[in-house]
């Protein structure tokens, strides 16, 4: 394997796992020998979602080879769903990084398709203001993190809260399908700020207890709310599983908020990526 044209020892084993995995479903895999050349605009393993970038990109690649192999693999729906059904073999986030726009990931009994073996496109009607969102990433520690979230969702296991977290998900996915129709954004960013803020509790609250966050993530999080109330601008943050902040907004206030932003976060992270989610 080969990041960036450097050899990349590190990601052998993960990636041989999966292969590993995915050879039950694509028994060719085990004829042939690969040489994987990849490469990455944002930092690896640091909490921004490297190995679903990684992991749905090769599940692709494999379909690419199925296609060849099967002349009747026509179908773009099949070949898409196998491909995030196989992502999700190597990390559970890649298996949304299949589809662009919106997409739905886990059983939801009000989501019609949504199953926990492979994601879909998410099904429902959606408020024009969602269609083009930007998504700005401040990156306060680009270097690798010292818990990986495979071994922070393996804590999950036995947590005391696990339970009731689950409960709260599901509520919550009932209460965005309705923000998602009727385009509330200040709704949908509260929501997705106390989903960002759970996520940490529990790891915080996991045995052993660690952090994510930082203190340049808890800087940026309290000027975001400041600026936020003396501006009325619909700015919200997001957290993976990491020290890194993403921020969300509508597209139509970019140019006001990532002004704001160089001039007022820069100070507190190391890098600054621009991008937007389009449908």
């Amino acid at each position: 394997m080969f990041l960036d044209g450097k050899e990349e020892t590190s990601f052998l084993p993960k990636t041989l796992k999966f292969f590993h995995r995915a050879s039950f479903y694509c028994s060719y895999l085990r004829y042939f020998d690969f040489v994987i050349e990849t490469y990455n605009n944002f930092p690896h393993s640091s909490g921004i979602a490297s190995s679903a970038s990684s992991m749905s990109a090769l599940a692709l690649c494999i379909m690419e080879m199925e296609k060849k192999f099967y002349s009747s693999l026509k179908e773009e729906s099949f070949f898409l769903r196998k491909a995030s059904f196989l992502s999700r073999l190597g990390s559970g986030s890649a298996c949304r990084s299949i589809y662009p726009g919106l997409v739905v990931w886990g059983y939801h009994k009000s989501i019609k398709g949504s199953n926990n073996f492979y994601a879909i496109p998410y099904p429902y009607k959606i408020h024009p203001i969602f269609q083009n969102i930007s998504d700005t990433i401040l990156i306060v520690d680009k270097n690798p993190k010292k818990i990986l979230s495979s071994k922070g969702h393996k804590l999950m296991n036995n947590h005391p809260y696990v339970k009731d977290r689950i409960k709260s998900a599901n509520k919550n996915m009932i209460k965005l399908i309705s923000i998602l129709k009727t385009g509330d954004f200040r709704k949908f960013g509260e929501l997705i700020e106390h989903e960002a803020l759970t996520l940490h509790a529990m790891i915080m609250t996991s045995r052993p207890y660690f952090l994510w966050i930082k203190p340049n993530t808890l800087h940026i999080i309290y000027t975001i709310w400041e600026f936020r109330i003396q501006s009325k601008k619909n700015i919200y943050f997001t957290l993976d599983a990491g020290a890194n902040v993403h921020l969300l907004y509508p597209i139509q206030e970019r140019k006001y908020i990532i002004k704001w932003i160089y001039n007022n976060l820069f100070s507190y992270c190391e890098k600054i990526i621009e991008s937007f989610v389009h449908k």
